[in-house]
């Protein structure tokens, strides 16, 4: 039987609103990657257009509470009273079959991970809004939340941007497709490495 070579984990971070799920969906089109998306669980209730079990498994309270107990997750926050999480056994069944899975988290999660997992084979890439008024822009641009939610998200991302020195790259989200295509650049250079 082949031996198959263990895949990456790369975890995409930054403050809400700075764009991860944007530039995530711009690298998983990228076949020569060979990305897996893990697909995280919360509570919040699902936005227009998300699709349960690919954006998010969108799960109650409870069930949530559950998994925390029983230490299935590999990390997980709270955050505007919601809860989100990546399941353990989904990324290890990815990786396990060579992927190279990308995990698209909040700095708190990130943290997190990091914790538990360690070495070349896991890259942490903190993505950058171009200023703080721009990142503001751009969650007002959602038109999914009240002031009070958007302020809470912009006093967060001021504290979260302080940490981007944890992180092993620091990319500015300027522009989407730049941004996607340094990303992307990275994880080749670290397929390679590994």
């Amino acid at each position: 039987m082949e031996n198959i070579k263990r895949g990456l984990l790369i975890i995409i971070s930054g403050p809400s609103g700075v764009g991860k799920g944007t530039i995530r969906k711009e690298i998983m089109d990228d076949e020569t990657l060979n990305l897996a998306y893990s697909v995280s669980m919360t509570t919040r209730k699902i936005r227009d257009g998300e699709i349960d079990g690919k954006d998010y498994y969108f799960v109650s309270n409870e069930e949530f509470d559950r998994n925390i107990k029983e230490d299935n997750l590999l990390e997980w926050a709270e955050f505007v009273g919601n809860k989100y999480g990546t399941l353990k056994s989904e990324i290890e069944r990815l990786r396990n079959l060579g992927k190279n899975v990308l995990l698209e988290i909040e700095v708190n999660g990130t943290k997190q991970v990091l914790q538990k997992c360690q070495g070349d084979d896991v890259l942490s890439i903190f993505l950058i809004p171009p200023s703080l008024e721009e990142l503001e822009n751009r969650i007002r641009a959602r038109s999914t939340e009240s002031e009070e939610a958007i302020q809470k998200r912009l006093a967060k991302a001021e504290k979260e941007l302080k940490m981007q020195g944890d992180y092993k790259y620091v990319v500015l989200n300027d522009d989407r497709h730049r941004a996607a295509n340094e990303i992307k650049t990275i994880i080749r250079q670290n397929i390679v490495k590994n």
